[in-house]
C-alpha cells in the first residue's frame, strides 16, 4: 500500500499542489478541537484529509478502515492517518450528481471470505442507471480487490443523477440489506412492490434474494428481494443492537426527514404520507401525514437535516453516550445524538454544530470512539473521543 504522509504545518503551498497533482489525499496531523457536549466532554481529531466526498467507511480486523469516495475511489487509511492510494479493481461508477461510489460493508465472514460489499450508481443501457451491489474479496495485502462483481441491479433503471439510496448493512443472518432511492423523479413507483425503486431490498451475499422474505411469506404481489416499501431516499442504515432490527434514517422532501425501525412488510409511506412539502412548497399527497397501515417515524425533522450514516454506540470509552444511536446530517451540518427509550426517541443533542462540517458517515469504532465522515471535495476522516482518550 503507498500512501502520503504529509504534515501541513510543514508542507509549503508548491508541495500541496504536487499531492494534489498526484492525486493522493494528504495526512492530516492529529488536530484536535475540543466540543462540549451536555454530557460527555469530547475531542474531535482529524485523522485524515484530502479524501473528495468521502461518503462510507467500514472497520478492517487490523484497525485500518476502508473509505469510499464518491467520484468512484477506494481508499484504505491507517488509524494514524496514512491514506492509500486508490484500490484497483473496483466497480465502474457513474460519478454524476448524487451518484458514484456510495455505501460499503464487510461481510459477516470476513476473516474467511475477505468479501467486501460495495453500492454505487451504475450506467445501464441508453442514458439510464440505477443502485447496483458490487462484491470483491480484498486481497491479502490489502492494496485490492480481487474477483469482484455486480451481484445486485435496481430495477427498473432511469434517466436519473438523484436517490441513490446505497447505505448496505449485513442482518444477523449474514444477508444484506441494501437502501434503495426512488430516483427523484419516480416517486409514484415507491407504492408498487413488484419494483426496486424506494425500498429496503434484502439479498444473500451472493445477490439472490433472501428465502424469508415477504414474498415467501405471502406476498406474491412483491418482488422477492423487497423487504420494505414507501422509504424515498435513506442514507442512514443501522443493527439495533439488542432488537437486530434495521432501522434508517431516510430523507424526506422539503422537511420531514425520519427515524424509523423496519420491519420487514411494511409500508413506510412515501408519497402518500409526509410530514414534509415538495420543493415547491406544495403539499404532498394533499398534506396527508398520517393514514392508517402506514408506519409512522420515530422521529421526523423538520426543517430538513438531511440525515446520512446512522450508528448504535455500545462502547465502554463514553459511558453517558451507551445505547445511544447517531446521525450524521448533512443540511443541519451537526451529529445528533438521539436518546433512547426501547423505540421511542425521549430526546435529542444536536453536536458539533460549531464545526460547520457536512456529516455524510458516522460509525462506532472498535477502539470505542465515533469516527465521522465530512462531506466536501476536502472530506476529513474524523475521530470523537473523550479528551484523555
Amino acid at each position: 500500500m503507498s500512501g502520503t504522509r504529509v504534515h501541513r504545518r510543514t508542507v509549503l503551498a508548491s508541495g500541496l499542489a504536487a499531492v494534489a497533482a498526484a492525486g493522493l489525499p494528504r495526512r492530516a496531523d492529529a488536530r484536535t478541537v475540543r466540543a462540549d457536549a451536555p454530557n460527555q466532554p469530547l475531542a474531535v481529531t482529524t485523522v485524515a484529509t484530502g479524501l473528495e466526498n468521502p461518503w462510507g467507511l467500514a472497520f478492517l480486523p487490523d484497525g485500518s478502515l476502508l473509505v469510499t469516495e464518491r467520484p468512484g475511489r477506494l481508499r484504505r487509511v491507517t488509524p494514524d492517518g496514512e491514506v492509500s492510494q486508490p484500490l484497483e479493481g473496483g466497480p465502474r461508477v457513474l460519478a454524476r450528481g448524487q451518484g458514484g461510489l456510495l455505501g460499503i460493508a464487510l461481510d459477516r465472514d470476513f476473516a474467511r471470505t475477505r468479501h467486501v460489499f460495495l453500492s454505487f450508481a451504475e450506467s445501464r443501457e441508453g442514458s439510464t442507471n440505477g443502485t447496483s451491489v458490487f462484491r470483491a474479496r480484498l486481497s491479502a495485502a490489502g492494496d485490492g480487490l480481487e474477483d469482484g462483481r455486480v451481484i445486485w441491479r435496481q430495477q427498473p433503471a432511469f434517466a436519473s443523477s438523484n436517490h441513490f439510496g446505497s447505505r448496505i448493512v449485513l442482518d444477523r443472518s449474514g444477508h444484506l440489506l441494501v437502501t434503495t432511492g426512488d430516483r427523484f423523479s419516480q416517486m409514484d413507483l415507491s407504492q408498487d412492490p413488484s419494483n426496486t425503486i424506494a425500498k429496503v431490498v434484502r439479498i444473500t451475499t451472493n445477490g439472490e434474494p433472501a428465502a424469508d422474505n415477504p414474498r415467501a411469506a405471502g406476498r406474491g404481489d412483491w418482488a422477492p428481494e423487497v423487504w420494505a416499501i414507501g422509504l424515498r431516499n435513506v442514507q442512514g442504515a443501522a443493527l439495533h443492537p439488542e432488537s437486530g432490527l434495521l432501522w434508517v434514517s431516510n430523507h424526506g422532501p422539503r422537511g420531514g426527514d425520519g427515524l424509523y425501525a423496519v420491519r420487514p412488510g411494511e409500508n413506510y409511506g412515501w408519497p402518500l404520507i409526509s410530514w414534509g412539502t415538495h420543493y415547491d412548497g406544495r403539499p404532498v399527497n394533499g398534506g396527508l401525514r398520517e393514514r392508517q397501515g402506514l408506519v409512522q417515524p420515530l422521529v421526523h425533522w423538520t426543517p430538513s437535516i438531511a440525515p446520512s450514516g446512522l450508528t448504535f454506540y455500545t462502547g465502554d470509552l463514553m459511558p453517558a453516550w451507551k445505547g445511544s444511536a447517531f446521525s450524521g446530517a448533512l443540511a443541519g451540518r451537526m451529529m445528533v445524538r438521539l436518546v433512547l427509550e426501547g423505540e421511542r426517541v425521549v430526546r435529542q443533542e444536536r453536536l458539533l454544530t460549531e464545526l460547520g462540517h457536512r456529516f455524510r458517515d458516522v460509525q462506532a469504532g472498535p477502539d470505542g470512539a465515533l469516527w465521522a465522515l465530512t462531506d466536501a471535495r476536502d472530506g476529513a476522516l474524523l475521530r470523537l473521543a473523550p479528551p484523555a482518550a
